[in-house]
């Protein structure tokens, strides 16, 4: 099978059920991607679930979502004339107490060998500093408000 895969972890402080919501938030994904200029999704955030999603300077592509393990994960991959783009998002707690988020991202198909070493590197150009965004979002919703007496 032809393949290009690539993967980038982080370990954050913010716990699993910090960063689900952000996960789990479909239309909000820009707020931590800045990949991406929209992101919408037609149902439940769910296995089977599918939306379309705008890369900024491309037309919408769609996606479906292929995994949901709450608190633990998901998948959801998106396909191109003779590729399929599939993104792993998992998190998992370590021994030390932090969470380690790892995004992974693999091209499939036909045009994997000729398209992935080009295409890959610019769909993951972003994920490390997509990734700390996460990070540091989940870690805001756990701040207490100051303004809260």
């Amino acid at each position: 099978m032809n393949m290009w895969t690539y993967e980038h972890s982080i370990e954050t402080d913010a716990t699993p059920e910090a960063i689900w919501p952000l996960y789990a938030d479909v239309p909000a994904w820009p707020r931590w991607d800045q990949g991406l200029e929209w992101v919408r999704l037609n149902g439940p955030f769910t296995a089977g679930s599918t939306g379309s999603l705008k890369v900024p300077g491309q037309d919408p592509l769609p996606f479906t979502l292929l995994d949901v393990r709450p608190l633990a994960g998901f998948s959801d991959e998106t396909y191109i004339p003779d590729l399929a783009i599939r993104f792993d998002h998992s998190l998992e707690p370590t021994s030390t107490g932090k969470t380690r988020i790892t995004h992974r991202v693999s091209i499939t198909g036909p045009a994997a060998d000729d398209a992935g070493p080009q295409l890959g590197p610019q769909i993951t150009a972003d994920v490390p500093e997509a990734m700390e965004a996460l990070a540091d979002l989940a870690l805001q919703s756990r701040t207490p408000n100051p303004r809260r007496g």
